[in-house]
């Protein structure tokens, strides 16, 4: 196949793939409607809450409105900036200090909130029969010795006290370690009543539905996530809980809410058999969360049940350790087997240049050095079929619009001049892949997000503000494109192929420059082989124009 079918091939396959990203974005079913148009007795909102293993009485609590009933204790680590509601002990607030929100900024990325546009909270507590977050008892009010706390050594801990008329005493602690994302929640329940008393963990995270979405040049997920013993990964949208919600049990297992770079996540107890679920709220909002094995307290004994809150960035290596399956947020998709051993890679030559732009370079550069093989057979096999041109028109003077007659006789002389008319097609195929995982790991990794290069390239994360890596680009593929003599014969297709450079250039122009860099340098090298694959060929006397 000629050398510009193949370039054809290329650049419709991607704007095929960014345009069906952009449909599910625009056309999939939107969120859940507001609850004013909501029956109250809708499947969704109801009924599932009053099973026993499903908090009822919706304990994801207040509206965003009033979201803190009671106290608000303040938290201070190296990685964490929390808000812990002495209502609950739920987490309403986390932002992360390491991760600004603009480049060189001093404001913290917030990844949970209960401002009502960007509602996102951590809920957690007790349920069952004695439980204090039950619905006869609604949620506990703890008491705190102390409503600010800083971290000074390596760990911290932030205990919440709360004891029923009855005798049962909750003390619900959050464990901090220095350096990490993640927070380990305690419940130490002493039973000092007269009465056996029925408890159930619980933790779930409450988000709106409404939101910013992912662009067609930025393909991302927000919504809901989880794992199980059989699925070590399963997305969840918004869209899904509004159409069934999820009930499953599994042995240990997690849930999450993601975004990109991002990703908050209840992990229970992994030794555990835990059942995972979802629900729609009123008022555009859904959760996901998980009750864990129900436990009995008899009077005068303690139990302690743990369970680990993560809200930090997708770090794979972190998330790996916390629970099986977590690492896989950061999403590949159906690449993941061949995008994980590249990020692998991109990150040890990171380790050696302490620059990702410079090891985008290099694993390009290495990328196509390995694939230089595929390359030079895609390359030989067009200069074959372009000798052939004359033999070609020949045929089609001869059999004139015959289709069948000449495409018998089209093989006939494949065949005879021992040429493969896919040759300069499969090679390519092959590449694809490659292209794709690595345009994944350049959008998924966090790693990258303002990533400095050189120059204007402060943050590869973002489109280039001035728009040079995006000509250069399409200037690299006219320089492809010219090097390949024009052998199609429809004037349509020519039109097409000679608009091309201009078309990616434009979509080039919002994607990340990262992506572009890896685009522009594998155009460049590209371009460096064809020179030496032709002049190669044109030592051994074959025909290359």
């Amino acid at each position: 196949m000629e050398s510009q079918r193949s370039f054809l091939l290329i650049g419709l396959a991607l704007v095929s793939f960014l345009l069906w990203q952009q449909w599910q974005l625009d056309y999939a079913p939107q969120p859940v409607e507001p609850a004013s148009q909501r029956s109250e007795s809708s499947p969704s909102s109801t009924t599932s809450a009053q099973r026993a293993d499903v908090p009822s009485a919706d304990p994801s609590g207040p509206s965003p409105q009033a979201a803190a009933k009671g106290q608000l204790v303040f938290v201070k680590t190296d990685t964490l900036d929390i808000r812990i509601d002495t209502h609950g002990g739920d987490v309403i607030s986390a932002a992360l200090p390491q991760f600004p929100v603009e480049q060189g900024g001093d404001e913290s990325l917030v990844l949970l909130s209960s401002e009502p546009g960007i509602f996102h909270i951590a809920q957690s507590g007790l349920i069952g029969q004695d439980g204090p977050d039950g619905a006869a008892s609604g949620r506990p009010m703890y008491r705190v010795e102390a409503t600010e706390y800083e971290m000074s050594g390596d760990t911290l801990t932030v205990p919440l006290v709360w004891q029923s008329e009855q005798g049962l005493k909750v003390t619900k602690t959050f464990n901090f370690t220095r350096g990490e994302h993640h927070i380990r929640v305690d419940y130490h329940v002493e039973n000092q009543g007269s009465e056996v008393a029925q408890l159930q963990q619980y933790a779930q995270l409450k988000q709106t539905t409404m939101g910013e979405e992912g662009s067609m040049f930025m393909p991302t997920y927000r919504g809901a996530a989880y794992s199980t013993e059989d699925d070590r990964y399963t997305k969840y949208s918004f869209d899904d809980i509004a159409d069934k919600n999820l009930r499953t049990s599994t042995p240990g297992g997690w849930v999450g809410m993601l975004q990109h770079y991002f990703v908050a996540a209840w992990v229970p107890p992994q030794e555990q058999q835990n059942t995972l679920y979802s629900r729609l709220l009123p008022g555009g909002y859904a959760s996901i969360g998980f009750t864990g094995t129900p436990v009995s307290v008899a009077a005068g004994e303690t139990v302690t049940l743990s369970s680990t809150l993560y809200t930090g960035a997708k770090d794979q290596e972190k998330l790996a350790e916390l629970a099986n399956g977590l690492d896989l947020t950061v999403d590949y998709g159906f690449l993941f087997w061949l995008s994980q051993p590249l990020f692998s890679l991109l990150k040890f030559i990171h380790g050696l240049v302490a620059n990702w732009g410079l090891a985008i370079v290099i694993i390009t550069v290495l990328v196509k050095g390995l694939m230089y093989p595929l390359t030079k057979a895609q390359y030989e096999s067009m200069a074959k079929l372009r000798a052939l041109q004359p033999k070609m028109k020949a045929l089609k003077d001869r059999y004139g619009d015959d289709r069948q007659k000449m495409s018998q006789a089209m093989m006939e002389m494949y065949k005879k001049e021992k040429v493969n008319p896919m040759g300069g097609c499969f090679p390519l195929l092959l590449q694809m892949p490659i292209f794709l995982a690595l345009y994944w790991v350049l959008l998924e990794s966090v790693e990258l997000r303002h990533a400095d290069f050189f120059l204007w390239i402060t943050d590869l994360s973002v489109k280039d503000p001035y728009f040079v890596l995006p000509i250069l680009t399409g200037a690299s593929m006219y320089l492809i494109q010219k090097l390949q003599p024009m052998t199609i014969q429809d004037p349509m297709q020519q039109k097409i192929m000679q608009f091309m450079p201009v078309m990616m250039s434009i979509f080039f122009l919002w994607f990340p420059a990262g992506l572009v860099l890896y685009w522009l340098i594998s155009n460049v090298i590209t371009l460096v082989q064809a020179k030496l694959i032709y002049a190669s060929m044109e030592k051994r006397g074959l025909k290359t124009k």
